[in-house]
């Protein structure tokens, strides 16, 4: 398994890399992407910090509870710090597994409990200003 909270461009082929076995005949990868628009507002770009020792914690136990309730073969999460324009990515999620459901069921848990649980903030600067997010993750996404 492989975790990492970087400041550096993420790298989807690393980390597909890092989890393509020949037990797998799936891969799933998610994309977390910066997108232009929140709440009604025009976004400009997104600033991310966190706690990386913690963040990487979490993320390994995040991954431990997948594999536990999901046939998953590897996992690997990556993470963007810094500020981050409109189209790049911000979180990607790798998962293995024998079998595609089994992929995509862990993959999509995955992101809804890192989103939940691991120490990274979210500021968004937009039109006329700055707020930090926090709170029901479901809540920013309408």
């Amino acid at each position: 398994m492989h975790f990492e909270v970087t400041e550096q461009p993420l790298s989807p082929l690393s980390l597909v890399q890092h989890v393509r076995k020949d037990e797998a005949g799936a891969v799933v990868l998610f994309f977390g992407v910066v997108r232009d628009h929140n709440l009604g507002r025009k976004v400009e770009c997104l600033e991310y910090d966190a706690y990386p020792e913690m963040a990487e914690k979490v993320m390994r136990e995040i991954a431990r509870e997948m594999c536990n309730e999901w046939q998953v073969t590897d996992i690997a999460i990556q993470h963007r710090t810094g500020r981050l324009a409109i189209g790049e990515a911000s979180l990607l999620v790798a998962v293995s597994s024998p079998h595609r459901r089994a992929a995509f069921e862990a993959a999509s848990a995955l992101v809804d409990r890192f989103k939940e649980t691991v120490p990274v903030w979210k500021k968004e600067v937009f039109d006329v200003g700055e707020e930090w997010l926090e709170g029901d993750p479901s809540a920013r996404e309408r």
